[in-house]
This record gives C-alpha cells, sequence and structure tokens, in this order.
C-alpha cells in the first residue's frame, strides 16, 4: 500500500544547497505574477457565484458537499490573492458581485449537472495553476499556485469518485495490453483519410474522450444559459456556440463509435425548462468566452499527441470556429461595457 511518505518527492530527489532570496512581500509583483493572480481571482470570483446558485437548488446531499468545497476552495483563493495586491499595492479587481446572480429564481439544471459542472470547471481551473507554477518565480506566490494545484487535484478526487460512484459517466474505454514493443515503420501510421487507417492509439482516445466530456458538458450549460439570456445578440451568439459544438462532439463521437468504443453521453435532459433568469448577461457571456478560450489550449494539447491527421484535421477546425466566438463573444463584452482589462505592459508609442 503507498503511503504519504513513499509520496514524498524528496525521497527522490537530494536537496540543493543553496540559500533562495525570502520574498519581500512589499516588492512590486511582476508581470507573470499579476497576469496569473489576476486571472485566478476572475475566474474564482465567477465561480463563487455560480456555484452559491447551484447550491440553493440542490438536494443530494453528498452533491451539496462537492458545491461547498468548490465555493470553500473559492473564497480561500480569492482571499489569499487580495493579500498579495494589496501587499503589492494592486487594486483588486471587481469581478463578479451578488448582484449577478438571483438565488430565488428556479431551478434550471439537475443535481447530476453541478458534478459534470464541477468536473468541467475545475479541469480549467487546474490547468491555469499549473501553467503558473513553472513560471512565476517568487516563492510565496509560487507555492500559493502549487497549493491551488494540490487543492484541486484533491477536489477533482472527490469529482471523479462521486461520479462512479453515482455511476454518472461511462468507465473509461478498454484496449488490448500490449505484448511487446511495437515501433512505427510506416508512414500509414499519420493515415486518417485515405490508405491504410490503424486504430485509435491511446493518447488520442483521451483527448477524444476528454474533448467529447468537456463540450457535452459544455452544451448542458450554454443551453441552459440560451434559455434564459435576455440580450438577443447574446442569445444569438449562444444559439452559435451550441451548434458548432453539437456538430464538433458528433464528429468525435463518431471517430470512436466506427471502432466500437463507447463515449460519454450527452446532458442536455439535465436542463430544467425554466426560462426565468438566475445569472446576468455579462456573467453567462463571461463564463462562456472564458470556458470557450480555455478549450484553445485543450485542444493544442490534444494536437500535441494527435498522430492521425483526420483527428487533427478536426481539432484544427475545432480552433479555429473557437478562436471566432471567442472573439464576437469579446466584442460584445467590450460593447457592453463588461470587460476589466488585465494588467499590461508601459504604453512607449
Amino acid at each position: 500500500m503507498t503511503t504519504d511518505k513513499d509520496l514524498n518527492p524528496m525521497n527522490v530527489m537530494k536537496p540543493l544547497n543553496i540559500n533562495p532570496k525570502k520574498a519581500d512581500v512589499t516588492e512590486p509583483l511582476t508581470s507573470f505574477e499579476m497576469g496569473k493572480l489576476w486571472a485566478t481571482y476572475m475566474g474564482n470570483s465567477m465561480s463563487i457565484q455560480i456555484l452559491s446558485y447551484f447550491h440553493q437548488h440542490c438536494e443530494d446531499e453528498n452533491i451539496k458537499t462537492l458545491l461547498e468545497n468548490g465555493l470553500a476552495l473559492s473564497t480561500d483563493f480569492m482571499q489569499r490573492i487580495e493579500v498579495f495586491f494589496k501587499n503589492g499595492n494592486f487594486p483588486i479587481p471587481i469581478g463578479f458581485t451578488k448582484d449577478d446572480v438571483n438565488l430565488g429564481a428556479p431551478r434550471l439544471y439537475a443535481d447530476e449537472f453541478y458534478v459534470h459542472y464541477l468536473k468541467y470547471a475545475s479541469k480549467a481551473g487546474m490547468s491555469l495553476y499549473a501553467v503558473a507554477v513553472p513560471l512565476v518565480l517568487r516563492e510565496d506566490i509560487r507555492e500559493f499556485f502549487i497549493y491551488c494545484n494540490q487543492c484541486t487535484t484533491v477536489y477533482l478526487g472527490q469529482i471523479n469518485n462521486l461520479l462512479m460512484e453515482k455511476r454518472y459517466i461511462e468507465e473509461p474505454p478498454i484496449i488490448p495490453t500490449p505484448d511487446g514493443i511495437d515501433k512505427v515503420d510506416k508512414q500509414s501510421y499519420l493515415n486518417g483519410f485515405f490508405g491504410e487507417v490503424r486504430p485509435l492509439q491511446a493518447l488520442e482516445l483521451i483527448h477524444l474522450w476528454d474533448n467529447i466530456e468537456n463540450n457535452v458538458t459544455s452544451m448542458a450549460l450554454l443551453l441552459g444559459f440560451h434559455q434564459i439570456v435576455q440580450d438577443q445578440k447574446i442569445k444569438a451568439l449562444f444559439k452559435r456556440g451550441l451548434d458548432m459544438t453539437d456538430k464538433a462532439v458528433k464528429q468525435y463521437k463518431e471517430k470512436l463509435h466506427v471502432e466500437h468504443i463507447q463515449s460519454p453521453s450527452y446532458l442536455d435532459h439535465l436542463v430544467k425548462t425554466s426560462t426565468y433568469s438566475p445569472f446576468s448577461d455579462k456573467i453567462m457571456l463571461f463564463h462562456k468566452v472564458d470556458m470557450f478560450a480555455m478549450k484553445i489550449r485543450s485542444f493544442g494539447n490534444s494536437l500535441a499527441v494527435t498522430a492521425r491527421r483526420d483527428i487533427n484535421f478536426l481539432y484544427g477546425r475545432t480552433l479555429m470556429n473557437i478562436s471566432l466566438f471567442v472573439d464576437d463573444g469579446m466584442n460584445i463584452l467590450i460593447d457592453k461595457g463588461w470587460v476589466e482589462a488585465p494588467p499590461k505592459a508601459y504604453d512607449r508609442v
């Protein structure tokens, strides 16, 4: 049995005989520190409002505990960031407030959807924290992002355990265990459109699965937002997002289906029929622009490990569509005066 002691990295690595400079909490934040702290603050300020509404309409006690844990983490992260900002004389962002949510609005999603959403949002958060760790050099802030990553890792473990316990998700596909070392010796390994097309390899499978899982959750969230949004321009954008995501999911599912491999199920049935909005148009549009932007990183990761040209072509087309969606969404946010600008470099023009 593996113990905490076995998982201590310093059991494997030797310590360095150096004394790193102790962080001065009053020194100005660098561009890397400003950017990652600002993005983390904004994302968690949004999460608090969304999760507060979900918690208000949750009956399952285990799922309610998950929502409470998510709220506790987001609140803790924001409070820690505020300390960094205050010490560095950095203005506290406005972010999102109770004005962006109506806790008294009718239920919009079933309890099961909350668990899928928490996984979807936590994976996005983890990607932000993981990128920050190697880039941020100031020790106390780097330790903060390591802490965020560790907390989110434990939280995702709770989410996955509940998803499996309640049978809300399919088990990952089973493929044969290799009976030896197999080397790639034909250019046809890259084929996808013509000629001999090999079966999907494990890395391609996991990224197809992950992209389907993320996108069926995104579709269900977007379906609810499309029902309740007030602004017609934003409503049209949400409909476009639904259509393009649905088309992409069907294409990814087909790649698995032709090889008789199951895929994550749609979640649209978990959206209720209420048309009374619990969220401001501002927070819904920001949420979808932010999460679609996060998909760009996810599809970039998928492209990096996918060798078959047909799947890479699908990912490339999806990336183009997502980029156009994010650009149009940002234009609406800017037109309405809803965008807080991230910290920027000196204007030397």
